[in-house]
């Protein structure tokens, strides 16, 4: 929920409103940060260009799945819960593993991830929260994965202004959540699943051959040709 009302997205200009309901597509859902810029057209144009830059450029030797990495990790630091849910969720569809954005917000060090994404959390971290304690060391750790130096200030910029603005939109705009609407909320996501929810979900295989109606005799399945009659 919001302390401010958002827009109605039929009253917000094109562009901006092509832009929302295109993420609604692929993510399944509309990040509230979406909206409660839209009051605003001109900076809401220079945030996201400014984001998309940053975020969705898929060049040098960061993935879009290390930066939403990175945005989750340091939102958790943060103790951002809004941000480690909206990119945790687009961080699993990156990532293509459904447990990788609770493992990385809880602790990056035990997370199913590679030592060359643990060294650039490491550091991502360590920006976050104690920058004025870098140094060359860090640098050479992540020189010895293969970061360059456009890959660094990639991280430091992913750790410092993409979390900062959400953890001010979560601690400024946002307002708690009653419990009545968090129930509601829940529900409508177990009703409503978004589309990437599909792809993770595990069927468990079929069995193979026809099913024998249930045994008279022992009361289960009966394998086929095996039915006991009398």
């Amino acid at each position: 929920m919001s302390r401010y009302p958002f827009p109605d997205l039929s009253t917000l200009p094109e562009d901006i409103r092509a832009r929302i309901v295109e993420v609604q597509e692929k993510a399944g859902f509309i990040p509230n940060v979406f909206l409660a810029f839209a009051r605003r057209p001109a900076e809401w144009r220079a945030f996201f260009a400014y984001h998309d830059a940053l975020m969705l450029k898929e060049e040098g030797s960061l993935t879009k799945g290390d930066r939403e990495m990175i945005v989750t990790a340091t939102s958790a630091a943060n103790q951002c819960l809004y941000c480690v849910v909206a990119h945790g969720a687009i961080l699993r569809i990156y990532e293509k593993k459904p447990f990788v954005a609770d493992q990385v917000a809880v602790n990056h060090r035990k997370a199913d991830i590679t030592p060359r994404q643990r060294a650039m959390l490491d550091f991502a971290m360590k920006v976050c929260q104690r920058a004025h304690e870098v140094e060359d060391a860090d640098f050479a750790a992540l020189h010895a994965h293969g970061f360059h130096r456009i890959a660094i200030i990639l991280i430091a910029y992913s750790a410092l202004p993409i979390s900062a603005t959400g953890h001010f939109y979560s601690k400024i705009i946002r307002s708690p959540m009653p419990a009545s609407s968090r129930a509601a909320g829940r529900l409508f996501a177990v009703e409503n699943p978004p589309r990437w929810w599909w792809h993770h979900r595990r069927r468990k295989p079929r069995r193979a051959g026809p099913r024998v109606p249930s045994c008279p005799r022992s009361r289960t399945w009966c394998a086929p040709g095996r039915s006991h009659t009398t």
